[in-house]
C-alpha cells in the first residue's frame, strides 16, 4: 500500500492516479546524465586512441566514477519521482511528495473554481502540460502540478468528479421526514366519549380537510420532480457524469418515492 492509499477517508476511493512525465525525470536527473556520458566518452576514447598505461587507467578510473556517480544521482532522482502521487478521488485533489519525509496536500472538489491548462507543441506531442489548480482561498489557493503526464485527461477526471460531487449534494434524496402518530386513547376515555363528539369526528373538520387537498395537490408536484430528477440524470449518465450502475441506484431510490 502506498502512502497516499493510507490518507483516504472513509467511503473515499481512487479515480485517477499520476505524476510528472518522464521528462522531468531526465530534466531533473541531468547532471548525472551528463556524468553517465562523460563516463562512457571518456571510456570509448580509451579504447579508441590507445593512449600509454598509466594515462590509460587514469582516465579508466575517472571514467568508472563519472559512471557510479552518475547512476547513484540517477537512482536517487527517479525514486523521487517514483514517490510522487498526483491523485483525484471521488471527494478531493491530493499531491503526495517525499521519500521518506513525505509532504501532501490538498483540495477539495467543491472549492475548486477554475483549472488552467498550459501546453506547449512538444508537450501536446509528449502528452504532458503544466495545470494550475484555483481554489475559493484566492491568489494563495493555487496548486501547480507541472510537467503532469497525461494532463488532459487528469483535468477531464477531476472536473468530472467534481460535477458529479455537486450534483450529489443538488440531487441527493433528502431525508425521509419523522413518521406521526395518531395520539392513543386508553379504553376508559374511548368508552365515555359522548355521542355528539362521535359525530364530530366523523365529520370531517376543515383543518382536515384542507390537509387532504394539500396532499393532493402535493402527490402531482412531487410525481413532476421525480420524472425531471430521472430525467437530469439520464443525461449525467449520457455525458459520462455518472455511469449506469449509480444512475440505477438512483432511479431505484427514485421510483420507490412515487
Amino acid at each position: 500500500m502506498r502512502y497516499s492509499e493510507t490518507l483516504l477517508s472513509q467511503s473515499e476511493i481512487i479515480v485517477l492516479r499520476a505524476r510528472q512525465h518522464w521528462l522531468a525525470l531526465i530534466l531533473e536527473a541531468r547532471a548525472a546524465v551528463v556524468l553517465f556520458l562523460l563516463g562512457i566518452a571518456l571510456l570509448v576514447g580509451v579504447m579508441y586512441f590507445q593512449p600509454d598505461q598509466q594515462v590509460a587507467q587514469l582516465i579508466s578510473v575517472v571514467a568508472l566514477v563519472c559512471l557510479g556517480v552518475g547512476l547513484v544521482l540517477f537512482a536517487y532522482r527517479w525514486w523521487h519521482w517514483w514517490a510522487q502521487d498526483y491523485i483525484v478521488t471521488n471527494r478531493r485533489l491530493m499531491k503526495v511528495t517525499g521519500i521518506l519525509n513525505k509532504r501532501s496536500s490538498d483540495s477539495s472538489l467543491e472549492k475548486i473554481n477554475d483549472a488552467i491548462l498550459d501546453q506547449n507543441v512538444l508537450g501536446r506531442m509528449l502528452n504532458y502540460g503544466d495545470l494550475d489548480i484555483l481554489t475559493a482561498a484566492g491568489e494563495s489557493g493555487v496548486d501547480y502540478f507541472r510537467m503532469l503526464n497525461g494532463a488532459k485527461e487528469f483535468k477531464r477526471v477531476m472536473l468530472n468528479q467534481k460535477h458529479a460531487l455537486e450534483t450529489e449534494y443538488v440531487y441527493g434524496r433528502p431525508p425521509s421526514p419523522p413518521l406521526r402518530t395518531a395520539p392513543v386513547n386508553s379504553n376508559r376515555e374511548q368508552t365515555s366519549v359522548p355521542e355528539a363528539a362521535q359525530a364530530e369526528v366523523a365529520e370531517p373538520r376543515p383543518a382536515a380537510e384542507a390537509e387532504r387537498r394539500l396532499d393532493a395537490r402535493a402527490a402531482p408536484d412531487e410525481s413532476l420532480e421525480i420524472t425531471q430528477t430521472l430525467a437530469r440524470l439520464a443525461d449525467l449518465r449520457d455525458r459520462g457524469a455518472i455511469d449506469a450502475e449509480e444512475y440505477e441506484q438512483k432511479k431505484d431510490e427514485l421510483l420507490r418515492r412515487l
